[in-house]
């Protein structure tokens, strides 16, 4: 079974991998029925889906109503004002079969106009603090993308005491200097504030190096290409795993899903040395551009 941990404040245990729902936000419900049973198998408690993530939420709802009260159920939403916040969230109730959810996050809140926004009088952080006050929901989080995030979920933080945050981090990216000193002083926050911290892109290679066809090709199951050597993958989700309190957000990659939990549950820290050699070996580059880092 994979261990499990504080989720922040939250009094909530949760397993170590949390299941990204993306990966089923394109596929029919038989498909997504198939992963439930894996989910179980290695004792993952926390599910993370998103408004804008295709199907998912519906997908889940079947999982939900046949283990009531055994997830952990984040969502989130892409809307910025009080009015759209407060409505995407009722939507997704609705799509989930459920009266609240654990967790709502503001997805990807790294541009400075949308956050000015987001915080404004009428804005999204006032109608969900509201919809929580009225059971709605129990917490309130916040994810991006891109290595100017974790300076701006430090800005967040100073604005609004949110109970989770989301950020990319793997051992590629923690090489990018400036991005690594934010990332660790927002963890040192978090972990002062009890802060749930939890990570996506533990897995990814690189961006796709080929156009996609409209044929001849399997569907892509990312934006980006994942790792599938199961060596390699175990080593990425380990070196994650490896920091305390910690989280990894399973990958939209569904083929991957598998080697990611028996990753999880087998444990094995992974030297610097095979790191650095899987950079170099399946030529793994960081997905975002560090000239973000100058439009802060």
């Amino acid at each position: 079974m994979i261990e499990r941990a504080p989720f922040g404040r939250t009094g909530h245990e949760s397993s170590r991998v949390i299941f990204g729902a993306a990966a089923v936000g394109r596929v029919d419900q038989e498909t997504a029925d198939r992963v439930l049973p894996l989910l179980l198998e290695h004792g993952v408690n926390h599910i993370d889906t998103a408004a804008m993530y295709g199907d998912a939420e519906l997908r889940i709802a079947p999982w939900l109503k046949a283990h009531p009260d055994q997830f952990f159920v984040a969502t989130k939403t892409h809307a910025r004002d009080g009015e759209g916040a407060r409505a995407s969230l009722e939507k997704s109730l609705e799509r989930m079969g459920v009266d609240h959810v654990d967790l709502i996050q503001l997805h990807n809140l790294v541009e400075p106009d949308e956050w000015e926004a987001a915080h404004a009088r009428g804005g999204a952080v006032e109608a969900l603090r509201r919809a929580q006050e009225e059971g709605l929901t129990r917490f309130i989080g916040v994810t991006g993308h891109g290595l100017r995030i974790a300076n701006m979920h430090l800005r967040s933080l100073e604005r609004f005491d949110f109970d989770s945050v989301l950020l990319p981090y793997s051992f590629t990216l923690m090489q990018h200097s400036t991005y690594r000193a934010d990332v660790e002083r927002l963890l040192a926050l978090c972990a002062h504030r009890k802060v749930a911290v939890q990570t996506i892109k533990a897995i990814a290679r690189r961006r796709w190096t080929t156009p996609k066809r409209d044929s001849g090709e399997p569907k892509r199951q990312s934006w980006y290409e994942p790792l599938s050597d199961p060596l390699a993958i175990s080593r990425a989700v380990n070196y994650v795993l490896d920091r305390p309190r910690l989280f990894v957000d399973s990958s939209s990659a569904l083929d991957q899903l598998p080697l990611v939990l028996e990753a999880a549950e087998s444990r094995r820290t992974p030297k610097e040395q095979e790191l650095v050699a899987d950079m170099a070996t399946y030529q793994i580059s960081a997905l975002f551009d560090g000239g973000e880092l100058e439009r802060i």
